[in-house]
């Protein structure tokens, strides 16, 4: 069942306010007949079969994260069929650029042990606090390490004296009053009491009360040449660091980064903000970077839709970030348009995957682990306690139901508890030092186990293989997976013949995942009139393409990681591990698409730190003008071809309307920034408190508003836009 959706332009209650899009929901039924109908265009079922520059439109639409300019003509070149083929084969196309870029982020590149080690977890700095442990003795691990620590006791001594004052001012009994201070805040805190390191010179300093540096302290620094001024970070002693980095006003804190290269950023950031900040940061931003740059695009779109059906949550525990890097490079991105077997087993054998579903943690119920923990139940019950014991039917649930079979692929919860049985062992070798995927025997649930009525006998590791094949095997895996693929390139609701083909291609090529695209693209279903221009991009889809169409250069894609929190669909950020849907439905209430709407003025007037557009140049005309004939040549570059009448008609009016910008600027608020954008110049930046949170916006509001960039940003923002 797919949703019908009806486009209308509004104008604003408030001046100023953009009067662009609202979507109304209406019965779901056909999503082309109202939604084209709505902006003009007619209905495609009606319509001839699509024009050779339609299908090259759409393939690029759908294929990749959006045309940029010249992509269409390029392709038509080529040939559809010799790109697609081009495509599928990614090894063959030359992506030294994307490349380049990823330079920018170093830290993405370590192993996860080394990942670990130079910004280490809060984990690791909670337990090298308590044990009062010795710093490293590398300078620049010394003094992120020796800043963490310091920076965790404070917020330590904090939520102590909190803690206390809470119990204080609750407590009602009689000698409540009679406690000293220390006596009530002891009682209260437990094992939170602040355990001081030998190293840290902040002892016993509560954030509060921190002394800011002299403002001449701190020009001393950013005075400095960059190799000096990282010199000069690195040698502080936490509390001096501490006393420094509460001196630094927003302009200040880029300053500090200015010049340094990117080795030298993550560690200056690391100092700044912690360690988990940069690990974390730059998982997301490297990720839109690829989706934006890549000239492999069907792998990065495949890269990003295997992303989502294997899902993991970012947040779902402090040492999850440390593992996207490998999750995404390692994991899924070679085996995107492989094998689907190889995917799963890579899947389930992933950290992140182990650690999100809580496999790493399941033990047989009597396993050699689970005897031994009973055993020291009986002498140690608090010790036994912190042990992991028990089976963990997380991933075997999910592994069944969202990565194979599907919810109605035959199989009961008896199935989910023997399938569980067979991945008990399968864990992560020292998880709390970048450890890679170790099956533990002592762990594993011994004896023969019977999954969709096949007799699995022990086998070990073995057991979760044997699983694995069945399951990539089935023929209701073969169907989920064509189905799943089918919605997110073809239609809301592909044609049953199609995905029944794309299902037979699954089965007869051991789920050879080019294999069953190739099929997909080669059918007359797919360049039907009636899912042309079909579907609602998603909130990522809708970014890149704004990216990609715009020809941006993104110098720093941490506000997009920002902004894609405001789009509803943050990057990592589905807690549930079903995903996010690649439906219309979910995308299409008025807020979302008038959000998008001033992300789009937004961006097109280059208000997003760190990220620049420039329409002038992409015209081949430095002083254009607002006309219909400027109109027509964005229309063209945007969306390759016309826009419907209402739209032009909407653009044309207000795109010298000297509010638009600042609304959109205005409603477009941001969570608040790192300020680590290299490429500000000599601009200032918007500070704007937000909401009941105080979210701070750092959104440029420096630059002149130009009739061009509004009228660009209308189009980026506009119905025909947002479907592909």
């Amino acid at each position: 069942m797919t949703l019908s959706k009806t486009y209308t332009w509004l104008e604003a209650a408030k001046a100023a306010v953009i009067s662009v899009i609202c979507a109304t929901l209406v019965a779901p039924q056909a999503f082309a007949e109202t939604a084209n109908s709505a902006i003009g265009i007619p209905d495609p079922r009606l319509a001839a079969p699509l024009t050779q520059h339609q299908k090259v439109l759409h393939t690029l639409n759908r294929f990749t994260f959006g045309p940029r300019p010249g992509d269409e003509q390029t392709v038509a070149k080529m040939g559809l069929d010799a790109w697609f083929d081009r495509q599928l084969h990614p090894e063959t196309i030359d992506d030294s650029d994307l490349e380049a870029r990823m330079d920018a982020f170093p830290a993405m590149r370590l192993s996860q042990a080394d990942l670990l080690r130079r910004f280490p977890s809060p984990a690791v700095i909670r337990q090298m606090a308590k044990r009062g442990d010795s710093l490293p003795s590398d300078p620049v691990e010394r003094a992120i390490y020796g800043d963490a620590i310091s920076a965790f006791e404070a917020k330590t001594i904090d939520k102590a004296a909190a803690d206390a004052k809470t119990q204080k001012d609750s407590t009602t009994a009689p000698d409540a009053g009679m406690q000293e201070d220390g006596q009530a805040e002891a009682s209260q805190t437990g094992d939170r009491q602040p355990v001081m390191s030998q190293t840290a010179d902040a002892k016993g300093k509560r954030q509060s009360d921190v002394t800011a540096a002299s403002p001449e302290d701190v020009q001393a620094v950013l005075a400095l040449s960059p190799d000096e001024r990282m010199q000069r970070l690195i040698s502080m002693q936490p509390a001096e660091m501490l006393s420094f980095r509460a001196a630094l006003k927003p302009r200040q804190r880029l300053e500090v980064l200015r010049g340094l290269t990117p080795e030298q950023i993550e560690i200056a950031a690391a100092l700044q903000g912690g360690p988990l900040r940069v690990v974390g940061a730059e998982a997301l931003e490297s990720r839109l970077v690829r989706d934006v740059y890549s000239e492999r695009q069907l792998q990065a779109v495949m890269t990003d839709f295997w992303l989502n059906h294997f899902s993991v949550y970012a947040k779902k525990s402090q040492n999850e970030p440390y593992y996207l890097a490998s999750y995404e490079n390692e994991t899924v991105l070679p085996n995107a348009l492989g094998k689907f077997e190889d995917l799963l087993v890579a899947t389930a054998e992933s950290p992140a995957m182990l650690m999100y579903l809580d496999n790493w943690q399941s033990i047989g119920p009597d396993s050699l682990a689970a005897t031994r923990v009973k055993r020291l139940g009986q002498f140690a019950p608090k010790l036994a306690q912190a042990v992991p014991k028990g089976l963990n039917e997380n991933y075997a649930r999910e592994l069944m139901e969202l990565h194979t079979l599907g919810v109605n692929g035959g199989y009961t919860q008896k199935d989910v508890i023997e399938v569980a049985k067979c991945f008990t062992g399968w864990t992560i070798d020292r998880p709390y030092q970048g450890g890679g995927f170790r099956f533990e025997p002592n762990r594993h649930e011994g004896g023969s186990k019977v999954v969709l009525g096949r007799t699995i006998p022990e086998g070990g590791m073995n057991e979760g293989l044997t699983v694995l094949h069945m399951l990539a095997t089935n023929a209701a895996t073969a169907k989920f997976i064509s189905n799943k693929l089918a919605v997110r390139f073809v239609s809301d609701t592909p044609p049953p013949a199609l995905v029944d083909r794309m299902a037979a291609t699954f089965l007869r090529t051991n789920g050879d995942i080019k294999a069953v695209m190739g099929t997909m693209f080669h059918s007359q279903e797919f360049s039907s009139p009636e899912v042309y221009r079909a579907k609602l991009k998603t909130p990522i889809e809708f970014m890149a393409s704004a990216l990609r169409a715009s020809d941006a250069a993104v110098n720093n894609p941490l506000p997009l990681v920002q902004a894609m929190e405001q789009l509803g669909m943050p990057v990592y950020g589905m807690q549930t591990p079903n995903g996010y849907s690649w439906q219309s439905e979910p995308w299409a209430s008025s807020n979302a698409l008038v959000s998008r709407m001033n992300f789009a003025v937004v961006l097109s007037g280059s208000r997003l730190p760190g990220t620049r557009t420039d329409w002038p140049q992409l015209l081949g005309e430095p002083g254009a003008a607002v006309s219909p004939a400027t109109e027509h040549k964005l229309e063209t570059l945007i969306l390759g071809g016309p826009a419907a009448e209402r739209t032009r008609t909407t653009v044309l009016q207000q795109a010298s309307n000297p509010d638009l910008q600042k609304t959109a600027l205005e409603s477009f608020a941001l969570k608040p920034a790192d300020e680590s954008d290299p490429d500000v110049g000599g601009a200032t930046l918007k500070r704007k408190r937000q909401g009941k949170g105080g979210a701070t916006d750092f959104l440029r509001a420096d630059l002149p508003e130009t009739p061009l960039d509004t009228m660009a940003g209308l189009l980026l923002g506009s119905p025909d836009f947002q479907r592909r």
